[in-house]
């Protein structure tokens, strides 16, 4: 599997560290206390300096090599500020003893052209590594494969708004690279928060990495749905959803496990999770949200009840159902999660919505009254479907029914969802009403 921090290094905002052969172990040792920092950057040493780093700070540092200060090493790293991607600079060469040590000028014309922090003696490395102690590190959790735009510049205009606030850290997914993996190593590299951004099924995956964590979660939505951001009132726009992110408001909401997977929105067991198994990725960069109708009006030709069994709480009750729902958060065009005419995300209680039409044409018109209950945050008495809440429920079904979570299909029944009160930290909007 590829390592993440190598996967992402070059997004990672740099620290360069630089030494002559006379300087190499001064400079580690000057840096030695400073690894709460150190952690959150790449370090981009000279290749004399990477041996006594590794000692001193320990295999884990996501860390490369330049050239040899004599050889280049300096002329190296001044690219990389002239590119944008340093933050501070630490250079110390033994100036006294040897007259021909060119002083590391290009370092410090790159530095004076780019604003960037440079220490050249050991008494102003306290200095530099303290101000970065004062920034904070955020990771970008970015999928390109979400939605239907142009991910290259959407990723640009990310950056754009967001780096001017933070020292912002992009880790892009791939096929062999999760966002739970690289939200993982954020986390274990310090990050002050994570920012995901791609459809629910991505930022369920970060989510879950910072459940019951202090680490806020930025959410960036470029889905087909964005139910999670659209249900906490996030906007949906790229410059909307930077600007909640920078503001720092924070709604502190449940979380859920559904079968020890995280779950911030819902479990959708037989109608909905074969409406989602329908609605596949091509016909969703197609179609966009108008996928997911196409694929319900299809699976309503088709649905057929079945008997479930739930244990509610430690009560069982049996039913026949078309479709189960239990959701810990919703916006009102999840109609199959709004029995009680409004999902909170925040009363520690999942909801249970249990539909039983007997036919397309009352299926449609209870899809119809969900909604409309939704709007209005009132719950209606509608035949066919029963509404409960919880904090536990197990489904079990015959026959076995396929099982979505927060869009992503995971088996099938039976489920066991657990609700985590108060588990998530996520920047958004201030709730209303």
């Amino acid at each position: 599997m590829t390592d993440p921090a190598a996967a992402s290094s070059n997004s990672a905002p740099v620290i360069a560290l630089v030494a002559d052969g006379s300087q190499a172990a001064n400079l580690a040792e000057q840096v030695t206390g400073y690894q709460d920092i150190l952690a959150k950057y790449h370090l981009r040493a000279t290749s004399n300096l990477v041996a006594f780093l590794r000692q001193e700070l320990g295999a884990a540092q996501a860390m490369s090599a330049c050239g040899e200060l004599s050889a280049g090493g300096d002329l190296e790293i001044a690219a990389d500020i002239l590119a944008g991607n340093v933050v501070a600079v630490i250079a110390l060469a033994n100036y006294g003893t040897n007259p021909q040590q060119p002083l590391l000028s290009s370092l410090v014309r790159a530095c004076h052209l780019s604003d960037i922090p440079l220490a050249l003696t050991a008494a102003t490395v306290l200095p530099v590594l303290s101000n970065l102690r004062s920034i904070r590190v955020a990771h970008l959790i970015f999928n390109p494969v979400s939605g239907q735009g142009n991910p290259q510049e959407d990723l640009l205009r990310i950056r754009q708004w967001l780096t001017p606030q933070f020292q912002l850290h992009v880790h892009l997914t791939t096929p062999d690279c999760s966002p739970k993996t690289l939200a993982e190593a954020a986390i274990a590299a310090g990050a002050d928060l994570l920012i995901a951004s791609g459809g629910d099924g991505t930022v369920s995956a970060v989510a879950g990495a910072v459940m019951g964590t202090d680490i806020p979660l930025g959410i960036i939505p470029r889905g087909t749905a964005n139910a999670f951001a659209v249900a906490l009132g996030i906007p949906t726009n790229l410059r909307g959803a930077c600007d909640t992110i920078v503001a720092g408001l924070i709604q502190t909401v449940d979380a859920a496990r559904c079968n020890g997977l995280p779950m911030i929105l819902l479990a959708g067991v037989g109608f909905e999770a074969e409406t989602v198994e329908r609605a596949n990725r091509e016909t969703k960069s197609r179609w966009g949200t108008l996928a997911y109708i196409l694929a319900g009006f299809q699976q309503l030709k088709e649905q057929q009840l079945f008997d479930a069994t739930l244990e509610v709480d430690g009560t069982t009750s049996e039913f026949q159902a078309a479709a189960i729902t239990v959701a810990n958060a919703a916006p009102p065009t999840s109609v199959l999660a709004q029995g009680s005419g409004q999902v909170i995300a925040s009363d520690g209680l999942l909801d249970i919505t249990i539909g039983s039409p007997q036919n397309t044409l009352q299926a449609i018109d209870t899809a119809v009254r969900l909604f409309g209950s939704a709007l209005i945050r009132t719950e209606m008495e509608l035949e066919g479907v029963v509404q409960l809440q919880a904090t536990t429920i197990r489904v079990t079904t015959d026959p076995p029914q396929k099982v979505v979570v927060d869009g992503e299909i995971i088996g099938t029944t039976p489920i066991e969802v657990e609700c985590l009160p108060q588990s998530l930290q996520v920047l958004a909007p201030p709730q209303t009403g």
